[in-house]
């Protein structure tokens, strides 16, 4: 299955507009297509946000629904901003497509609820960790390829967790994820310490879910739950896997998930606990990689 690529949070928000304005009009996609000189499947692309409308083809739109004033501007300027570029195309190259995607969807995001099976969240990585999972592909990367795509990974950290309205963070992470020692001991004591330290910030809650806890209902794997601060933009769920993603917008498949992770939150250690099965973790890797006399 290819990677479903999921448009910026201004593009979708300009398209739920666009396509609200032409069914008060009592317009059919045909015939706004017919007054703006494009076909329908061009309209049905731009209200599906899958393409990015031209700022002259939405005057044209807004011009058919009778909006005008404030709303106008309001709207165009909308059409303008969603034509922008983030700051991570200016490396894209360095990283895959389906990435630059949720990339534009986390710099807005407001909150995040995310559970992870088997590795620790990108944003939440240290530098020595990320770099040791990158290494774990079947194919590399030429090194300094490899750097930027590092580097990228440390700047959506910086822009996301020390900014001065940082996003609430809610991750739930399997217990697998903290035994695992990826990078070696040093690097996975290292990483130990870096969640330790982020989840007494006030904005990240951070817990575990013990192998005690036993079969639960995310077995199938991890998943990550956006949520944007204007109402009129819909959460989204991203799911990833090899070589792709795919994101959830549809509302009865976002509830489920946002089930799923409550059931999660339900059965996983509490902060405290947390970062004291995390503490027993990194004295436990010391014995085992023989780092203490």
């Amino acid at each position: 299955m290819g990677a479903q690529r999921s448009p910026s949070v201004r593009r979708r928000r300009l398209a739920a507009e666009l396509q609200r304005l032409r069914k008060e009009a009592g317009l059919t996609r045909d015939q706004a297509a017919e007054h703006a000189g494009c076909s329908p499947v061009t309209i049905t692309r731009i209200e599906s946000a899958t393409s990015a409308a031209t700022v002259a083809l939405v005057a044209m739109m807004l011009d058919l629904y009778g909006v005008t004033g404030e709303r106008q501007e309001a709207l165009m300027q909308l059409a303008r901003d969603a034509r922008k570029r983030g700051w991570w195309y200016k490396v894209s190259e360095a990283i895959p497509e389906w990435v630059q995607s949720y990339v534009g969807l986390e710099e807005e995001a407001a909150t995040f609820r995310e559970y992870q099976s088997e590795f620790v969240p990108g944003l939440l990585q240290t530098e020595g960790y990320a770099r040791a999972v990158m290494r774990s592909a079947p194919v590399l990367p030429p090194d300094e390829e490899m750097e930027r795509r590092l580097s990228i990974r440390m700047k959506r950290q910086e822009r996301a967790l020390e900014r001065p309205d940082p996003p609430m963070m809610w991750c739930i992470l399997n217990e697998a994820v903290i035994r695992r020692p990826v990078g070696g001991v040093q690097s996975m004591q290292d990483q130990l310490q870096r969640l330790i330290q982020l989840s007494e910030r006030s904005y990240i809650t951070l817990q575990v879910l013990p192998f005690s806890a036993g079969v639960h209902p995310a077995m199938d794997g991890g998943f990550t739950v956006l949520s944007f601060p204007k109402m009129s933009d819909p959460d989204t769920v991203y799911v990833e896997y090899w070589q792709g993603s795919v994101y959830l917008e549809d509302p009865r498949e976002v509830d489920a998930y946002v089930l799923l992770f409550d059931h999660l939150r339900a059965r996983a250690l509490g902060p405290d606990q947390t970062r004291s099965l995390i503490e027993q973790a990194i004295r436990e890797m010391r014995v085992d990689g023989e780092a203490c006399p």
